[in-house]
């Protein structure tokens, strides 16, 4: 069984991802009904996901979408932060404003909480104390292999591992930083200006579409997954129960859920016409965080990869 919840699922709940035999889901399920994360407006985080290891697999594929999420973020930050020169306090009001809209959501919110956090042992937020370095726990590097094995294209996921490898290569990118500063590469963000309310209000639009398409390329995978397997997976129930409990709920899995509902059979979430048109209405902004990060030399692999995944999708004839 896939559990996504932590610390806080603990206390209020968490999503639960049982597979397996459905006879035993049904001697447990009185139980994880009361266990699970309770959503007002569609019920307790919890339904039987399907046969054989397919909870597990879900609750993989989650966790996939969880990093791509994070990435997106962590450049729309950058972003804000290197281009707009945002302060920790414009940051917060603008990440809290944001999650009053469509991207309201667990990420959205700690992220503008966040902000304002100061060093209680010293001077300062304690964001700029974090040293920019991590690693992973396995899952998504499991995920990125299995889009691998399906055949199925998830470059806002992949990206979001390989940053976290760039990451991990704290001592070799300061010295590789020298080696470029001696080489003549100046700072090329001092030759950008730009009006920080437009520019706050491209980068929210920019990171609606591109979190759409992190959620997109994950329920490709459990689709591919479950046609392989024979799981027959209900795409807009797994939307349902991670409303609530786990690390990717967010408003708009509401929709996620409708457009599966719609047409269970939706070969891919970004063709549902109400989500094709919210991506088409984000596209120019979308398009200009894109050029002014590689102008202003920031990496915004996620955001970058998954425009050249739709401009892609968006061909009926590749080349020529």
């Amino acid at each position: 069984m896939g559990v996504s919840g932590g610390e806080e699922g603990s206390h209020n709940g968490p999503s639960l991802m049982p597979g397996g035999s459905f006879e035993a889901f049904k001697y447990i399920e009185d139980i994880l009904l009361k266990v699970a994360a309770q959503v007002p407006d569609s019920g307790p985080c919890v339904t039987y996901v399907g046969k054989g290891g397919s909870g597990n697999f879900v609750k993989m594929i989650h966790n996939g979408i969880a990093y791509g999420d994070m990435q997106l973020i962590a450049e729309a930050y950058d972003v804000l932060k290197l281009v707009g020169k945002l302060s920790n306090e414009d940051l917060h009001n603008a990440f809290a404003e944001w999650n009053k809209g469509e991207l309201r959501s667990f990420l959205i919110e700690i992220t503008a909480d966040i902000f304002g956090i100061k060093d209680g042992k010293g001077d300062g937020y304690l964001v700029h104390k974090v040293l920019d370095k991590t690693g992973m726990k396995g899952t998504c590097k499991w995920t990125v292999q299995q889009a691998a094995e399906l055949s199925v294209a998830a470059p806002t996921i992949e990206s979001s591992l390989d940053a976290r490898f760039l990451s991990g290569l704290k001592e070799e990118r300061v010295e590789a930083a020298k080696v470029f500063k001696s080489a003549g590469f100046g700072d090329i963000l001092a030759d950008q200006h730009v009006d920080k309310q437009q520019l706050i209000h491209d980068v929210r639009k920019a990171l609606y579409a591109v979190k759409i398409r992190s959620y997109a390329q994950g329920m490709n995978l459990i689709r591919a997954k479950s046609m392989e397997k024979g799981w027959d997976l209900k795409l807009g129930e797994l939307a349902r129960i991670w409303k609530g409990g786990c690390i990717i709920r967010a408003i708009f899995l509401d929709r996620i859920k409708k457009a599966y509902d719609r047409n269970p059979n939706l070969a891919n979430l970004l063709v549902d016409p109400e989500f094709a048109k919210e991506i088409i209405d984000r596209q120019s902004a979308w398009r200009r965080i894109v050029c002014l990060a590689i102008n202003s030399g920031i990496s915004t692999s996620g955001m970058s990869l998954s425009l050249a995944y739709f401009d892609t999708l968006q061909k009926g004839k590749i080349t020529g």
